[in-house]
């Protein structure tokens, strides 16, 4: 510090020695030999020792010489020549008493005609440390209790999958046949939802590769022959929360599963269905179409299907509108998000 360059030595150094055991920071000037010229209150308090237990001694000889470290005995060399600086150093100090992690901070006075003295300042951040363990600990706990969960309810989905496929077997009625393949597909998708969830990180869900996925089981549980429909989703880079994710995830299911089942008669030799999402700032749009037969013209006012309740209901949720076109062929269902939230 230059401020002690401009007194006379004699004078620099009682006002070090005095600013130093005024502190009320844990603080200790040392002369270039490292020995302790003056300590503060704090720091005798923190370590328990008397001032005249740590003045007039070498800092490394301080206590039962658990300051003999030789990290901390090099980083003081190099800021005692002007080499190097103890800026916010890290170090486990062993004690009798148990370790205490400190922050070290040291700066070079320059007391001039060749004097020079280290201040040396010390932060017990032993409880900080241990707080942040513990909350560290917790976080992997709770993770590992997640990941168990995820692992249950996904082992639930696949049961109730095969039991409501094994009744649709058995079933006589074609009506009750249809409804439990019906229930079968939706488990068969939330299944997925679950799993893309599991997998993804916590905070955000890629888009990309949800929607993939997604169509991708939808296909794999729906379409018997691949070569006669197809799924193509086109998204953007965008993330979102899970929660939102899990919504929009719910509406492509809800589109597509409808498209499969009406758009596409046996005659029909060849079908696209494709997902679409792209975002521009706050705005957005998710978009199913199909280049199927289209939508009847008593039902052009209305999501066709049985997920019309579904998707208008997620769709609020979102304060999204729904818009449906008959695309001459086909029909496109798009979920719009505008950027002041209107609807």
């Amino acid at each position: 510090m230059e401020f002690f360059t401009s007194l006379p030595p004699e004078t620099a150094s009682d006002l070090g020695i005095a600013i130093v055991i005024a502190s009320s920071t844990p603080l200790l000037l040392l002369d270039d030999q490292f020995v302790v010229q003056a300590a503060s209150g704090t720091f005798c308090r923190m370590f328990g020792l008397t001032p005249d237990a740590v003045t007039r001694r070498a800092i490394f000889t301080l206590g039962n010489g658990e300051w003999d470290i030789l990290r901390l005995r090099s980083l003081l060399i190099a800021t005692l020549s002007g080499n190097a600086s103890v800026d916010a150093y890290e170090m486990t100090l062993s004690r009798p008493t148990g370790n205490m992690q400190l922050v070290l901070n040291a700066c070079l006075l320059d007391y001039g005609e060749g004097a020079a003295r280290l201040l040396l300042s010390v932060s017990d951040v032993t409880a900080i440390r241990l707080a942040e363990r513990q909350k560290d600990d917790l976080v992997h706990e709770k993770m590992v209790l997640l990941q168990e969960l995820q692992h249950r309810v996904a082992n639930s989905l696949q049961i109730i999958a095969s039991v409501l496929m094994q009744s649709a077997r058995k079933v006589q009625s074609e009506e009750a046949r249809t409804h439990l393949n019906n229930a079968h597909h939706r488990v068969m998708s939330i299944a997925t939802l679950q799993k893309q969830l599991a997998s993804t990180s916590v905070g955000e869900v890629v888009l990309r590769p949800y929607f993939t996925d997604l169509c991708n089981s939808i296909g794999a549980s729906m379409i018997a022959d691949p070569g006669r429909l197809k799924i193509t989703p086109t998204v953007d880079d965008t993330s979102t929360t899970a929660d939102v994710s899990v919504s929009l995830g719910l509406i492509v299911t809800e589109l597509v599963i409808n498209s499969l089942k009406h758009a596409f008669p046996d005659k029909v030799i060849r079908g696209d269905i494709s997902v679409s999402y792209a975002s521009d700032g706050q705005a957005w749009t998710l978009a199913v179409g199909d280049n199927g037969v289209g939508m009847p013209g008593e039902a052009a006012g209305a999501v066709p299907g049985l997920g019309t309740g579904i998707v208008e209901a997620l769709s609020k949720q979102l304060r999204a509108t729904v818009e449906i076109r008959d695309t001459r062929p086909g029909t496109l269902v798009s979920i719009i998000h505008r950027a002041d939230g209107t609807r």
